[in-house]
Parts: C-alpha cells; structure tokens; sequence
C-alpha cells in the first residue's frame, strides 16, 4: 500500500476538490477530515470517498458553493440548514463555533439540517479534545431507510453513528460506534465482492438472521440492530436517540412531507468544557485513572492481547501515518488518479510503496 507526506496529500486531495467545482476553503477543511479517516484508519470514510464526492459536485447533489442558512441562533444552541454543502465543512465550522461559545455557557449544543456527507466522526474529535473540551457528534439520513426497529422487519432508520471524544493527559479517549452492527458502506463493499458477513449481521425481508449483504442490498433485507437478534433493543434505543436529536432539534427529518434528498443528513453536536463542572484538572484525574485500569486489566484468553481502551488504535495508526506517511489503498489511489487527469491535477509521488 503506497503512502504519502500528510501535507502533499492534503494539497492534492483539496485540488481535486476545487477543480471539481468546491470552493477552497470548503476544499481544504474537506480535504483535512478525509486525510484524517485514513490516518486513523477507518479507510472506508477517507479517500475512498473521494470519487464519490467529485461525482456529486458534478451532478450536483453535493454543493460546493456558498453557506449554510441560520434557522435558529440562541447563543447556546443554533441550527442551521446545511444546503448540501460538504458535511466536513458544516460540522468543522459548528464544531468550531461551539468550541469558541463554550468559554462562555459551558455546554453548547447545534443541529444541521440538510448536511451532505460527514465522513468518519472519529475525525473531528482532536479538534475539540486537543483543547481539553469534551465532544458529541452523531448522524443520521432521514431519507434512507436500512436499520428496522428491534423486532420488525420493515427499515425506518439508518445505521445513525455516535461518537464521544474525552480528554486526557495523553491520548484521547474516542468512542464512535454505530448504532447497527454493520454500516451502510461496509455492506455495500462485501456485496459489490460476493462475500459474506463474519456473523449473521442482517436480516432477510422475512426477518431472518443472515450473513449475506446482498440480503440487504438486492433483495429487501435490513440491517441488524447492535446487540443482533438477542439484544438487538440496544442498538435500536441508540438510533432512535440519534435521529430524535438530529431531525427532532433541527426540525426536519423522516416526519416531513418534503422530506430531504437522499444524500441529505441531519447532525447534531455538543460540545462541554470540564472547566464549568470541577475543573479540566479534576476531570483528566478520573479520565486518566479510568484508561489506565483499562489499559492494565487482565486480558481475556479469547482477547487475543491486551485491554485497549477505544480511540488507542487510532492514535496509533495517527502517529505512524505522521512518521511514515499516510498509507492509501492501491485501488483508490488508481481511482484519484484517473479524476485527476480528467481535472488536470498532478499527483504527488509516495514517499513508500
């Protein structure tokens, strides 16, 4: 797998983007949180998506131009209508604004409307983390349908991911889950191959436990709660929570008529200063405390190596992708390159191969 120098990679992705048609700052910011899902390793929400989204730029589902519309602005909490601008624009610009009022309310909270794609939510979370605040983001599309209620057979609800960031005195602890057992891309990736689930992850239209993806994907199938079909109301509680906080706080989901395009999501995110409760201080004591008795806790024998506690492999694959480059896989590298010399943009050369 060929890797790149961050700072070429961030240049090149950002032109393509802007020669597709989105506009520089929106490039960048884009470029940035799509770099960062390869760094942290959740490749099927980095660069792979690159194609995709010049494909959206040029039919225009994806809106590279202008700025979001202000629904509500209280302060403390704000909404906007994203216009199907670039999700890792929208969320990086909320996220910052959040970040820069939380000095002054302590908990900050806003709803997006009408978001186009967000990327891997685990990619925002340094922003906020990095400067000792603690971080909420979570996603849903109300126009898709793959996830059915706990016990039925019909989908309503999409895989809605949820992520957490926690600072510490070293590494953060990142949680991002989502809220069925499987995702939306991976699904579609086994069944574009011909593989199988490891497990009975989906359901058939009839209800049925099964490991084909393409029960799912060509044959009316639905996505499998988190917690399967034993504790699969787990799972079921955190969509729902997802998509009430999204649509219900942003005013437009599923419920709406005119409901929104298909590639249009709703986003809510929260950020909190521990410097309003006891004290940044005091809170990286037990977040600190909490990760090492994790970290040093007997491992199972089917654990297959020591307690990791979440975000752990993250920062990890981050810190090598800084010395050694940030690895791209071979097949969307080839992808890139083809958009590239439709748009005219050079590529950089690996520093690895």
């Amino acid at each position: 797998m060929p890797r790149f120098d961050r700072t070429a990679l961030l240049d090149y992705a950002a032109a393509l983007l802007t020669a597709g048609g989105m506009e520089a700052d929106k490039a960048a910011v884009t470029a940035e949180i799509l770099v960062e899902g390869d760094m942290i390793g959740h490749d099927t929400h980095g660069l792979q998506l690159m194609h995709w989204y010049l494909e959206c730029l040029a039919d225009g589902s994806l809106n590279g131009i202008g700025s979001y519309e202000i629904v509500a602005d209280k302060g403390a909490a704000f909404v906007w209508d994203g216009r199907l601008l670039p999700g890792a624009w929208l969320l990086s610009q909320a996220l910052d604004q959040a970040m820069d009022r939380v000095r002054d309310h302590g908990i900050v909270g806003a709803a997006i409307r009408n978001c186009h794609h967000t990327c891997a939510l685990s990619a925002y979370m340094r922003r906020a983390t990095d400067r000792g605040l603690i971080v909420q983001l979570s996603v849903s599309n109300p126009a898709a349908r793959r996830m059915a209620p706990y016990g039925g057979t019909r989908p309503i609800m999409t895989p809605n991911p949820l992520a957490m960031g926690f600072p510490t005195s070293d590494d953060p602890i990142l949680v991002d889950i989502s809220s069925s057992i499987t995702t939306t891309t991976m699904t579609q990736l086994l069944a574009k191959k011909g593989e199988r689930y490891p497990e009975a992850w989906g359901l058939t239209a009839e209800g049925r436990p099964t490991d084909d993806p393409r029960e799912i994907t060509e044959r009316g199938g639905t996505m499998m709660p988190l917690g399967g079909a034993s504790k699969g109301h787990k799972g079921y509680g955190l969509a729902l929570i997802v998509d009430l906080l999204g649509q219900g706080l942003s005013g437009k989901g599923r419920a709406n008529t005119n409901a929104p395009g298909p590639l249009a999501q709703s986003a809510f995110l929260q950020v909190i200063d521990p410097a309003f409760f006891a004290g940044l201080g005091a809170f990286t004591e037990q977040s600190d405390w909490l990760a090492d008795a994790c970290r040093t806790n007997p491992p199972a024998p089917w654990a297959g190596g020591a307690v990791r506690v979440p975000g752990d492999a993250a920062s990890a694959r981050r810190r090598d992708a800084l010395q050694d480059g940030v690895p791209v896989a071979q097949d969307d590298w080839v992808r890139m390159e083809r958009q590239a010399g439709r748009l005219g943009v050079t590529p950089p050369q690996p520093i690895r191969c």
